[in-house]
């Protein structure tokens, strides 16, 4: 698959690090470092603009390494990017830990995933069909 893809940051192009991987990493594109206190959240603007294909989305998700090692994740998880969408990629990241964290200027604040999706066309009914599972959730099937 090709996506159009500005590039106005100082930094290349988002590559996938391995045959296998499902997503690119988003880097900081920032004048300056960004400090994030505990509980904070910020915008993390990225310099990417990208151009998908009708029935695409672009997934940003936290990097595994950043939240276990650090306590920062990101917030809105997955933050999807539609195929009309024009502006710059952001990333809202927020500090989960108790110490301070420093956002460096090319630093790995995400992943982004591009995912093919579906529009639903709803059909209004009066009820639904019965399943052995039925209405039960948040936990109705068992802990194991």
């Amino acid at each position: 698959m090709e996506i159009k893809i500005v590039n106005k940051s100082n930094h290349d192009l988002p590559h996938y690090g391995t045959e296998a991987s499902a997503g690119v990493d988003l880097r900081a594109n920032i004048s300056e470092p960004v400090t994030l206190k505990p509980l904070e959240r910020t915008l993390i603007k990225t310099g990417l603009f990208i151009e998908l294909p009708i029935g695409y989305e672009a997934q940003v998700r936290p990097r595994s390494g950043l939240a276990y090692k650090n306590g920062v994740t990101v917030l809105n998880t997955p933050g999807t990017i539609d195929a009309d969408y024009r502006g710059e990629i952001g990333v809202i990241l927020v500090n989960l830990s108790n110490e301070n964290f420093i956002v460096e200027n090319g630093e790995r604040v995400a992943q982004m995933v591009i995912a093919k999706h579906e529009q639903a066309e709803w059909n209004l009914v009066e009820e639904l069909s019965d399943t052995e599972r039925g209405a039960g959730g948040f936990g109705s099937t068992g802990k194991k």
